[in-house]
């Protein structure tokens, strides 16, 4: 349960915009008296929302704030390099449908060593969908689950995959989605944060089309982490380097 102002922080808004979310409904909360609270999980799904169906303008404000936030817990300004290895990324996942694309995601996690409960972890994916799916325009999607209990996995990590054909996936645009990331993270604040990122990477660059053709698994993780740190530098370089090569 969160106060006025812990939720502000939690969200990275400020005081006012929240209060002004409050006050037209736009926000999920609960009134004891006076005092306004808010449920962090019911927080959690309603900013996860938020960051999948961002415009770009606002998107790039919602980056920016957790960007900056992520200073005070985090050492390092990239996520993927510690998030994504190239063990966790498959380019033929042989899914053929909603179901088991969870389901082969699931099993994608378990190679990192992570995953404490694989069928609470696919419960947790199940559930996140059925409240709005997290596929987005562009053939990709990003799965997460709804909740971020310790008993699903023992630490934070980000897997990556490539469906061997397109599945109905509920994208807003109606077409097909065959680009699957799974974020799990145990801190709140790093899974909105990895979600915004994540976004900015697929959509502020031009890395998609790369995803959908290349098969080796480093040379996609190098291509990744060059995307990423290209939106952190403001330019669409996504080709890694010599030295990343």
């Amino acid at each position: 349960m969160l106060d006025l102002a812990e939720a502000a922080v939690y969200l990275h808004l400020s005081r006012v915009e929240l209060e002004h979310l409050v006050r037209t409904s736009d926000i999920p909360f609960l009134t004891r008296g006076s005092r306004i609270t808010f449920l962090r999980g019911q927080l959690d799904e309603w900013a996860s929302r938020r960051i999948l169906g961002a415009a770009p303008k606002s998107l790039d404000d919602i980056h920016r704030r957790s960007t900056q936030a992520s200073q005070d817990y985090l050492e390092t300004e990239a996520l993927l390099p510690s998030l994504l290895k190239p063990s966790q990324i498959e380019p033929q996942l042989p899914s053929k449908t909603k179901k088991s694309a969870l389901r082969d995601m699931v099993a994608l996690a378990e190679r990192t060593g992570s995953v404490l409960d694989a069928g609470a972890l696919r419960a947790s994916l199940e559930e996140r969908e059925e409240l709005c799916s997290t596929a987005l325009p562009g053939g990709f999607a990003l799965l997460h689950s709804r909740h971020h209990q310790e008993y699903l996995f023992d630490s934070s990590f980000i897997t990556f995959a490539r469906t061997l054909q397109g599945i109905h996936f509920g994208a807003p645009d109606g077409l097909p989605t065959r680009l699957f990331f799974l974020v799990c993270c145990h801190d709140e604040r790093l899974h909105l944060h990895a979600l915004a990122r994540l976004c900015m990477v697929l959509l502020k660059s031009d890395v998609v089309p790369l995803l959908y053709t290349l098969m080796d698994p480093i040379e996609l993780y190098n291509t990744l982490t060059s995307a990423e740190q290209a939106v952190l530098e403001g330019r669409k370089r996504t080709r890694p380097t010599e030295e990343q090569t």
